[in-house]
């Protein structure tokens, strides 16, 4: 056999077998970036449906605080509006976003939505007829849950983005992630007061705290 027709055929033995190891890690990194989407997608569902779990919890709560006497109509007003302002950003509840600006429109008026019902809530402290609604109790223990919720899943969703998004931009992924369609992801950034949820607890049972004593002149 001609020595020519060995070595090409070593070559092509030689070439084959580096296709095939590149096909391999080519797979491996795009089945891995599938499962960090998907991750990824599947927090963002989970923030979504915290967040309407919130939004349907509202409608009740103001319709109860509405029926006290002289209740500040203003602030009523306030979170029916916000609440309108977070169902005109629509996001697809099932696929995380991937342009930062949609985020932050989503972000600022769920945002808006907390800092209204914020208000809303110390406005209750002085109608002593809310605190001792059984309507309302309920209505503010469930929110005060739906809050703490938001803050967990918003840590969910962003510890994933942080995970897919590494591998996005490790070598070698970082070279084939945006020609197979995987860029990165943005996170929800901290806001002033993000890091605890709305202060929800009223402590019905204890006594407001008394007027400091001022001097005699």
């Amino acid at each position: 056999m001609n020595k020519s027709v060995i070595g090409c055929g070593a070559v092509l033995v030689v070439l084959l077998f580096i296709v095939v190891v590149a096909a391999l890690a080519l797979g491996g990194s795009y089945n891995r970036l599938v499962r960090l989407q998907q991750t990824v997608d599947q927090s963002w569902a989970q923030v979504q449906n915290v967040y309407q779990r919130r939004a349907d919890l509202i409608p009740n709560l103001v319709n109860t605080v509405a029926g006290a006497a002289n209740f500040e109509k203003s602030t009523l007003v306030e979170v029916t509006n916000a609440r309108a302002s977070v169902g005109r950003v629509q996001l697809d509840p099932n696929k995380a976003p991937s342009d930062a600006a949609q985020l932050e429109q989503f972000q600022a008026a769920q945002g808006q939505l907390s800092n209204a019902l914020s208000r809303l809530l110390v406005v209750v402290e002085r109608y002593p007829e809310l605190k001792a609604n059984q309507n309302f109790v309920g209505l503010q223990a469930q929110l005060e849950g739906t809050e703490n919720r938001i803050s967990v899943e918003r840590g969910n969703f962003n510890t994933s983005v942080q995970n897919y998004n590494v591998a996005v931009r490790s070598f070698p992924t970082n070279l084939i992630a945006g020609m197979l369609g995987f860029p990165p992801r943005p996170f929800f950034t901290a806001q002033a007061g993000a890091e605890r949820p709305p202060a929800v607890q009223f402590n019905f049972g204890t006594p407001a705290p008394a007027p400091a004593a001022t001097a005699s002149p």
